[in-house]
């Protein structure tokens, strides 16, 4: 993992901790449009996402943490890591991954390199901890591969187009036609009244929209919120094995007594940065609780709870977060219109990978 964080050196954390910066916000608006993908390509990537045989021990798949009837999550708080393993955050969503400048809750990968992001996810040791080379002779021993990796990618199963061809489906993991979208286009009553009225805090009272703005509902910044620590971290000993073992390969000073999740300083080394998380998208957001980086907030109608109070406590609080003073319907109103942010179900049946077949040696 580290060789990927020294790419870039001091100009990285630069550009982090300047994102980590408030600015005006963003008015609300419709996603734009991806560059296109080649239907051969998103087939096969779609089959490589629900192949156990990409993780190291063959045992779990991609969509085993991003499960399309999870919202393309897994549903839990904290997720759960690769076999032997738990993992210390909660596991987001990847749909509108594509969208994202950075990837990770801690901002620790450029998101717009979508198959770097996604050879993060095989080969970490907590993830998948897949080798690349053991995953090409796998797929060299699948005779349908072979065929689909010439069809589709133009050669034969290699580490980067099996990375291209997952990247490819991941893009096509997006929000579409969700009520907000609709009213937005100028389409009457798309909004329930209520929805309507928790736009209007949303944008107003409320002050929602300071962070999650734009086309994506977030600002893709990085905020400390003061979330409260999730104490499984800490208290069961393969979580909190996995959290020292990250911090470590950061090299976050004092890793080993660490009682909290320091997010983005992991990365920049800032003491500014202690306790900021990227602000995600509330695109879908209705599908996919738990909420925060540690899952802590089980449903939406607490993470209003907990904006209304002003968030949390921590040294490094946003200045943007105070008490709201909301009423009962208020809340209820902002939960409708969140609620709203979903659009069609971006649903995907779960495919049947092809066969292994024994080959004959001496032969391609």
């Amino acid at each position: 993992m580290i060789r990927y964080l020294q790419i870039g050196g001091l100009l990285a954390a630069v550009a982090l901790a300047a994102m980590a910066q408030g600015a005006a916000a963003e008015p609300l608006a419709a996603l734009p449009p991806l560059p296109a993908t080649k239907p051969a390509q998103v087939a096969l990537g779609r089959l490589l996402f629900f192949d156990p045989r990409l993780s190291g021990d063959a045992s779990i798949s991609c969509a085993t943490c991003h499960d399309p009837k999870k919202g393309w999550g897994d549903g839990k708080a904290l997720s759960t890591g690769y076999p032997g393993s738990e993992y210390f955050r909660n596991s987001q969503s990847i749909v509108n991954a594509a969208y994202y400048r950075r990837g990770f809750w801690d901002g620790r990968m450029d998101g717009r390199d979508l198959p770097t992001l996604v050879r993060d996810h095989l080969t970490e040791a907590h993830f998948m901890q897949a080798d690349g080379r053991l995953l090409i002779e796998r797929m060299r021993q699948v005779p349908a591969y072979e065929e689909m990796f010439r069809k589709a990618m133009g050669g034969e199963p290699s580490y980067g187009r099996i990375l291209n061809a997952l990247a490819a489906f991941v893009q096509t993991v997006a929000s579409r036609n969700s009520p907000l979208d609709r009213q937005l286009r100028g389409e009457a009553g798309a909004l329930s009244p209520q929805a309507a009225e928790g736009l209007r805090l949303f944008q107003g009272k409320a002050g929602c929209i300071q962070c999650h703005d734009g086309a994506l509902l977030s600002d893709q910044k990085f905020h400390a919120l003061g979330v409260p620590e999730h104490p499984a971290v800490y208290a069961e000993p393969l979580r909190h094995i996995t959290f020292r073992r990250y911090m470590k390969t950061l090299g976050v000073p004092n890793y080993d007594n660490l009682r909290e999740d320091v997010g983005l300083f992991g990365v920049t080394k800032e003491p500014a940065d202690r306790g900021k998380f990227r602000t995600p998208a509330l695109r879908e957001v209705a599908r996919t609780a738990p909420y925060m980086h540690n899952g802590s907030l089980a449903s939406l109608d607490a993470v209003v709870d907990f904006y209304d109070q002003g968030g949390g406590a921590h040294p490094n609080k946003s200045p943007l977060l105070r008490p709201l003073g909301l009423s009962g319907a208020e809340k209820r109103a902002l939960v409708q219109f969140l609620e709203s942010l979903s659009g069609e179900p971006v649903v995907v049946e779960r495919p049947t990978p092809p066969e292994y077949k024994l080959r004959t040696l001496g032969k391609n």
